[in-house]
């Protein structure tokens, strides 16, 4: 199992969080997802088929452009 933290300058409350649960969770081989408002930082845990790239890109088309830890 890969983690992965990003920090998400878009993330501005609990709701940003939740929906980024909720997309990412819908990925194939994402096992969990954590965020925090107050950090902007989402850490996320997952096995293939899932990929980092995968993850990165739907959080670019989600509008919550990452930036790696």
């Amino acid at each position: 199992m890969k983690t992965i933290t990003y920090h998400i300058p878009a993330i501005s409350c609990g709701h940003c969080i939740h929906t980024i649960k909720m997309e990412l969770g819908e990925l194939p081989g994402i096992q969990r997802v954590e965020g925090d408002s107050q950090t902007r930082k989402v850490t996320v845990e997952f096995t293939e088929p899932a990929t980092e790239d995968q993850i990165e890109k739907l959080l670019v088309e989600i509008h919550y452009p990452p930036q790696k830890e």
